[in-house]
Protein backbone atom coordinates (compact mmCIF):
# COMPACT_ATOMS: atom_id res chain seq x y z
CA UNK A 1 0.00 0.00 0.00
CA UNK A 2 1.52 3.17 -0.81
CA UNK A 3 2.36 6.35 1.03
CA UNK A 4 2.13 9.15 -0.82
CA UNK A 5 0.56 12.15 1.67
CA UNK A 6 1.80 14.55 -0.69
CA UNK A 7 1.31 13.70 -4.11
CA UNK A 8 -1.70 11.48 -3.32
CA UNK A 9 -0.55 9.79 -6.50
CA UNK A 10 -0.26 5.85 -5.44
CA UNK A 11 1.74 3.73 -7.56
CA UNK A 12 2.86 -0.11 -7.61
CA UNK A 13 4.95 -2.39 -9.12
CA UNK A 14 5.56 -6.39 -8.82
CA UNK A 15 8.63 -8.06 -10.57
CA UNK A 16 8.58 -11.38 -12.05
CA UNK A 17 12.24 -13.12 -11.17
CA UNK A 18 13.95 -15.06 -13.22
CA UNK A 19 12.55 -17.97 -10.87
CA UNK A 20 9.27 -17.17 -10.80
CA UNK A 21 9.26 -15.33 -7.38
CA UNK A 22 6.87 -12.34 -7.60
CA UNK A 23 8.17 -9.07 -6.00
CA UNK A 24 6.05 -6.20 -5.07
CA UNK A 25 7.03 -2.32 -4.14
CA UNK A 26 5.17 1.21 -3.78
CA UNK A 27 6.12 4.43 -3.90
CA UNK A 28 7.25 5.55 -0.62
CA UNK A 29 7.22 9.77 -0.32
CA UNK A 30 8.80 11.65 1.90
CA UNK A 31 8.70 15.75 3.19
CA UNK A 32 12.12 16.13 1.68
CA UNK A 33 10.76 15.22 -1.65
CA UNK A 34 14.50 14.54 -3.08
CA UNK A 35 13.78 11.44 -1.05
CA UNK A 36 11.27 10.16 -2.12
CA UNK A 37 11.21 6.29 -3.36
CA UNK A 38 9.32 5.33 -6.80
CA UNK A 39 7.56 1.51 -6.23
CA UNK A 40 9.73 0.21 -9.20
CA UNK A 41 12.72 1.27 -7.43
CA UNK A 42 11.19 0.10 -3.77
CA UNK A 43 10.71 -3.50 -5.73
CA UNK A 44 13.74 -3.99 -6.84
CA UNK A 45 15.54 -3.12 -3.90
CA UNK A 46 13.52 -5.21 -1.88
CA UNK A 47 14.38 -8.37 -4.38
CA UNK A 48 17.56 -8.27 -4.14
CA UNK A 49 17.62 -7.88 -0.62
CA UNK A 50 15.99 -11.30 -0.81
CA UNK A 51 18.73 -12.09 -2.92
CA UNK A 52 17.42 -12.27 -6.39
CA UNK A 53 19.69 -10.43 -8.84
CA UNK A 54 17.56 -11.92 -12.52
CA UNK A 55 14.53 -10.45 -13.57
CA UNK A 56 12.01 -11.17 -16.61
CA UNK A 57 9.09 -8.96 -16.03
CA UNK A 58 7.58 -5.80 -14.35
CA UNK A 59 4.01 -4.70 -13.90
CA UNK A 60 3.42 -1.12 -12.97
CA UNK A 61 0.11 0.27 -12.07
CA UNK A 62 -1.27 3.81 -10.43
CA UNK A 63 -4.91 5.73 -10.49
CA UNK A 64 -4.69 7.00 -14.08
CA UNK A 65 -7.56 5.68 -16.12
CA UNK A 66 -7.24 7.30 -19.57
CA UNK A 67 -3.89 6.35 -20.40
CA UNK A 68 -0.67 4.01 -19.64
CA UNK A 69 1.63 5.40 -17.35
CA UNK A 70 5.42 4.19 -17.78
CA UNK A 71 8.22 3.81 -14.85
CA UNK A 72 10.36 7.91 -14.53
CA UNK A 73 13.92 7.96 -15.98
CA UNK A 74 15.38 6.64 -12.62
CA UNK A 75 13.02 4.11 -12.23
CA UNK A 76 13.93 2.89 -15.98
CA UNK A 77 18.02 3.58 -15.31
CA UNK A 78 17.87 0.98 -12.31
CA UNK A 79 16.18 -1.39 -14.09
CA UNK A 80 18.33 -1.51 -16.50
CA UNK A 81 21.07 -2.15 -13.66
CA UNK A 82 19.78 -6.13 -13.67
CA UNK A 83 19.67 -6.10 -18.20
CA UNK A 84 17.35 -4.68 -20.58
CA UNK A 85 15.26 -7.40 -22.01
CA UNK A 86 12.37 -7.02 -19.39
CA UNK A 87 9.24 -7.17 -20.26
CA UNK A 88 7.11 -3.89 -18.81
CA UNK A 89 3.64 -4.05 -18.18
CA UNK A 90 1.58 -0.83 -17.97
CA UNK A 91 -1.76 -1.43 -16.41
CA UNK A 92 -4.64 0.64 -15.79
CA UNK A 93 -7.28 0.18 -13.35
CA UNK A 94 -9.52 -1.43 -15.01
CA UNK A 95 -7.41 -4.23 -15.57
CA UNK A 96 -6.44 -3.40 -19.15
CA UNK A 97 -2.59 -3.26 -20.56
CA UNK A 98 -0.26 -2.35 -22.65
CA UNK A 99 3.24 -4.68 -23.10
CA UNK A 100 6.10 -2.75 -23.45
CA UNK A 101 10.00 -3.46 -23.34
CA UNK A 102 12.62 -1.81 -20.76
CA UNK A 103 14.60 -1.17 -23.94
CA UNK A 104 11.95 0.31 -26.06
CA UNK A 105 11.25 2.80 -22.60
CA UNK A 106 15.11 3.11 -22.51
CA UNK A 107 16.80 3.33 -26.02
CA UNK A 108 21.11 3.77 -26.43
CA UNK A 109 20.65 3.19 -22.32
CA UNK A 110 23.96 3.53 -20.49
CA UNK A 111 24.49 -0.06 -18.74
CA UNK A 112 26.86 -2.11 -16.63
CA UNK A 113 28.55 -3.24 -19.85
CA UNK A 114 29.91 0.27 -20.40
CA UNK A 115 32.33 -0.22 -17.50
CA UNK A 116 33.82 -3.18 -19.18
CA UNK A 117 37.49 -3.39 -18.24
Amino acid sequence: MAYCPYSRFPVGAAILTADGAIITGCNVENASYGLTVCAERTAIHKAVVEGHRRFTAIAVTCDIKDRFVGPCGACRQVLMEFGSDWIVYLTKPDGSYKETSLSELLPLAFSPAHLGK
